[in-house]
């Protein structure tokens, strides 16, 4: 069951993902995130749709192919992930190719600051430089792979990647 820190990190991310605030998650809620970074990148709209809706697809096929995904639905799937991690690391694979809008193989600050507003609808507060392991002003794969691990596996909230999507509140 998941713990007080893990239902609040996945409440700050789900009502990031419910764009049309009905609180539950559907396909339109996916597709209309594609397009919102994708206005704010300018660019590669098939290759963020696929991410996104690759999100939906795991999401509703946990939920019993429903096509209306619940909190607890979402929180089901991260029960698991402390004991199935590679589905978190091939989405930290594709989220990386897509927050790499420059293709040199590292997430600048720029980078992640724009997926961190198409996820929210908004300008976030994360702190770079707490996400940046090594501190040379940058994100390899590697450390966006441990981060993103930590954020969706993860139940230290002194844990960079607790930060991936800005601070946490209680829920």
């Amino acid at each position: 069951m998941a713990s007080e820190f893990q239902r609040s990190k996945v409440h700050l991310v789900f009502g990031a993902m419910d764009v049309t605030g009905d609180g539950y998650l559907t396909e339109e809620d996916f597709r209309l995130l594609a397009a919102r970074w994708a206005g704010l990148r300018g660019s590669d709209e098939k290759l963020l749709s696929q991410v996104m809706l690759g999100w939906w697809t795991t999401l509703q096929s946990a939920a019993g192919g429903a096509a209306r995904v619940t909190l607890d639905d979402v929180l089901n799937v991260v029960d698991v992930l402390p004991t199935n991690i590679e589905p978190v690391l091939g989405t930290a694979d594709a989220m990386f190719g897509a927050v790499d809008a420059d293709g040199d193989d590292y997430v600048s600050e720029d980078e992640y600051r724009v997926m961190i507003e198409a996820w929210l609808g908004h300008e976030g507060t994360t702190d770079f430089s707490v996400l940046d392991l090594d501190g040379d002003g940058r994100l390899s794969r590697a450390e966006f792979a441990t981060l993103w691990a930590e954020f969706w596996a993860g139940d230290n909230a002194d844990a960079a990647g607790s930060y991936v999507f800005g601070p946490v509140q209680a829920a």
